[in-house]
């Protein structure tokens, strides 16, 4: 009885000082809303995180405020001016990245995405480098994006106008491009293995955000042992290592290439070249990672982007007859389309950026870490902190756009009808952390949203008056399946 008893005291005690511990780290960060307050708000949510959400926090509570779940503290960044200062002005006290238990779980802090310090900085120098060489921006990648663009093209036209859901073959086509970069070749759009693939891509991503994968992150050391809401999670992502491994031995049993071809023939000579070099971190370990962050990354991001775009067209028939008839007038119906052709399509250009302001797919920007202490706009923000960029109370601040809850080309377009590139569309960060694939997705969506556009014109199916517009909640945010009808537009005229 009395050892009970003891056991009672030492765990109050313990609770005590958890408590007290909690008071005193409030005191360092800035402040923001009660623990009660955010766990109450997530019940009501079903433990989804609304976009919104923070926007009516920063409200009350101002441009930097903290979001406490459980123990670990998460500081929020709200605001143009404040995102600026945080992730350009302070971009190296930034640059860190907080790996979560789950992502520490899955990727063990390799590759690009998920790394720091000596092995971030390697493996990002040698990510962006190996793409330049293999033609970003120039002819190279650009001329597998444009076959892939073709193949789309003939994909939806077997439709021949009837009902067709565009999610998996808008999928297919950008996961090939990433495979042509990576393992130099394209796969059939029946291949199994390439199906077990990008289905293996799609669950790693829709998994995150869950309430399963919040669970593991609150509480890992109880979760870490509860294996079943986890098996498919971690099956989906062995696949695609799996998957990477399988192609690096190909490489490795074939013939020494005078001219790498791919990402894994350059990472290959890399590894040769510094393999007596102790501070290294090229290694198979990371090539897999690396490997892994370029398609999950890669093939949602784009993809999802896509889906988004052909859907605002569906709802928007006038806008997209304007880029239509811009098309027409500046290629005509049978000229090829090259990326380097986009300043003569100014409005269509307008309308790809604000295809992503208006569906940003991003739930909230790519978590930063601190560094070191400093101060952004006044608020304190300790070293080690997780820092966390609001990118939507950027792209719907109705200070910095006309119409910030209306689609609007208009915005991305000066008086005289040019383009404006404008440094508020934050959707691939900003910074040392800026996304590396920043000029291949922007490069994809240009080739295949024209081509689609020049194509097709994208309707709803007959009897069928509106369509759910709403995001389906996750860690990025993509449109409920849909069906459109590509009518081929030579049949219209």
């Amino acid at each position: 009885m009395w050892i009970r008893a003891i056991l009672v005291v030492v765990l109050v005690c313990l609770l005590i000082l958890q408590f007290l511990k909690l008071l005193q780290a409030y005191k360092k960060y800035p402040p923001g809303p009660s623990m009660l307050k955010t766990a109450a708000q997530l019940v009501r949510s079903g433990f989804r995180i609304r976009p919104d959400l923070l926007m009516e926090i920063a409200k009350k509570h101002g441009h930097i405020f903290t979001i406490w779940g459980g123990h670990q503290p998460m500081v929020i960044v709200s605001g143009f001016q404040a995102v600026k200062e945080a992730l350009i002005k302070h971009s190296e006290i930034f640059s860190g990245r907080p790996v979560t238990p789950f992502f520490k779980a899955v990727a063990k802090e390799k590759g690009i995405v998920f790394s720091n310090g000596h092995t971030w900085k390697q493996q990002r120098k040698f990510g962006i480098s190996a793409m330049r060489k293999l033609g970003m921006g120039k002819k190279g990648v650009q001329n597998q994006i444009e076959e892939e663009a073709n193949q789309l093209v003939e994909t939806f036209a077997h439709a021949k106008g009837q009902p067709i859901d565009p999610s998996l073959p808008i999928i297919n086509s950008v996961c090939n491009v990433i495979c042509a970069l990576v393992f130099g070749h394209r796969y059939s759009v029946d291949d199994e293995e390439f199906l077990k693939l990008i289905k293996s891509i799609e669950y790693s991503v829709t998994f995150g955000g869950t309430f399963f994968h919040l669970l593991y992150e609150g509480i890992p050391w109880i979760m870490k042992h509860i294996k079943w809401p986890y098996k498919k999670a971690f099956s989906a992502v062995d696949v695609v290592l799996s998957h990477a491994r399988k192609e690096t031995e190909k490489h490795r049993a074939q013939p020494a290439s005078y001219e790498p071809q791919d990402f894994i023939d350059y990472y290959l000579l890399q590894m040769e070249k510094n393999k007596n070099d102790p501070t290294s971190t090229y290694d198979d370990e990371n090539l897999i990672q690396c490997i892994s962050d370029f398609f999950v990354a890669g093939t949602d991001t784009t993809s999802t982007t896509l889906q988004w775009g052909l859907l605002l067209m569906v709802t928007h028939p006038d806008i997209q007859e304007k880029a239509q008839k811009e098309l027409e007038d500046a290629f005509g119906s049978s000229q090829s389309i090259s990326y380097q052709d986009r300043k003569k399509v100014p409005y269509t250009l307008a309308l790809i950026h604000e295809i992503q302001r208006f569906k940003c797919i991003l739930l909230a920007g790519n978590p930063r870490e601190s560094l070191e202490d400093v101060t952004i706009l006044g608020s304190f923000i300790p070293k080690g902190s997780t820092v966390v960029p609001d990118v939507h109370s950027v792209l719907y601040d109705p200070k910095l756009w006309e119409t910030p809850r209306k689609f609007n080309p208009n915005h991305f377009l000066d008086k005289d009808g040019k383009f404006v590139d404008r440094e508020e569309l934050l959707i691939f960060g900003a910074g040392a952390r800026v996304c590396p694939g920043k000029d291949m997705a922007r490069i994809e969506l240009f080739l295949f949203f024209t081509n689609l556009l020049r194509a097709f014109t994208f309707k709803l199916p007959e009897g069928v008056e509106e369509v759910n517009t709403e995001p389906v909640l996750g860690l990025t945010m993509a449109p409920h399946h849909y069906k459109l009808c590509a009518v081929p537009r030579c049949s219209e005229s």
